[in-house]
């Protein structure tokens, strides 16, 4: 059965204190700066792909990856114009609330299937079946622990179309268990690497997100990360925004305590990479 991505009251209450508890904290010229949640310094309306659409805060820089790395790739992701809100499997929207500072710009088909820990496999899919990494192609489904390859799937056949099959019987039978077993855990918040995925099982629920950008401090060393996720119910990717630290918002600087997006709550132990 399909584990959900849903989010408690509790937590929305206890969020939303948060927020407004940071923004008293804020002088009135950052408050100017402040447009959905996001610092709108950092973000550049026109800006067609992440790499674009978001700039790095003072001191910090981009990780320069060759064009078939996972790192180029996630940086090259379409976005869709600053003013768009995310649309549902059924064609509803999303009001942004605070959630979101951007839409990434990839269809997600019409059923609901394309959730959290969906969207996760689907842009590591995506990169490995653009490169034509074929063999690389796999996940684990929840019943058996077990892999299911999209060469056999496909069976010579790699047209997009018999992909988005792979990719939507993919999504029926994985979840966020599946792919925090079948990822490794990263041992330190300071290793954290663009494509790395913060992924809960939960009991009964569980909610994943992931890294689509990454910047560091060349004196210092800090990492800031842009993170990405779908939700329930099935919806397009989006670039979260950073709910305790608006100043930076939407990128994060990770640290060993609890990191709080505006529909979760995840730990260090929490992180994850692929193998």
């Amino acid at each position: 059965m399909k584990i959900l991505c849903i989010i408690s009251i509790g937590f929305i209450l206890i969020n939303c204190t948060a927020s407004s508890n940071q923004n008293k904290l804020e002088d009135k010229s950052e408050q100017l700066h402040m447009v959905d949640g996001y610092n709108q310094q950092l973000v550049d309306a026109e800006g067609k792909i992440i790499k674009d659409r978001f700039k790095p805060p003072v001191g910090y820089e981009r990780i320069n990856y060759k064009k078939n790395e996972f790192g180029y790739f996630l940086e090259q992701l379409p976005v869709k114009p600053i003013d768009k809100l995310v649309t549902y499997y059924n064609g509803r929207t999303k009001d942004r609330r605070d959630i979101y500072a951007s839409v990434v710009d990839l269809p997600i088909g019409k059923r609901d299937l394309h959730q959290c820990a969906d969207a996760v496999m689907r842009l590591r899919a995506d990169y490995l079946y653009q490169n034509k990494k074929y063999n690389d192609i796999h996940f684990n489904f929840v019943s058996d622990g077990k892999p299911r390859y999209y060469n056999k799937f496909a069976d010579g056949d790699y047209s997009y179309s018999t992909y988005w099959k792979y990719l939507e019987y993919i999504f029926s039978y994985a979840n966020t268990a599946s792919l925090h077993d079948e990822l490794s855990t990263v041992k330190s918040m300071d290793d954290v690497r663009i494509g790395d995925t913060f992924v809960q099982k939960g009991n009964p629920i569980g909610h994943a997100i992931v890294v689509v950008d990454l910047v560091v401090n060349p004196k210092t060393g800090q990492k800031l990360v842009l993170m990405a996720q779908s939700y329930m119910p099935a919806q397009e990717l989006q670039i979260i925004n950073n709910p305790i630290n608006k100043s930076i918002s939407p990128w994060y600087a990770l640290s060993d305590e609890v990191i709080r997006t505006p529909e979760w709550k995840f730990y260090s132990e929490n992180l994850k990479t692929w193998n």
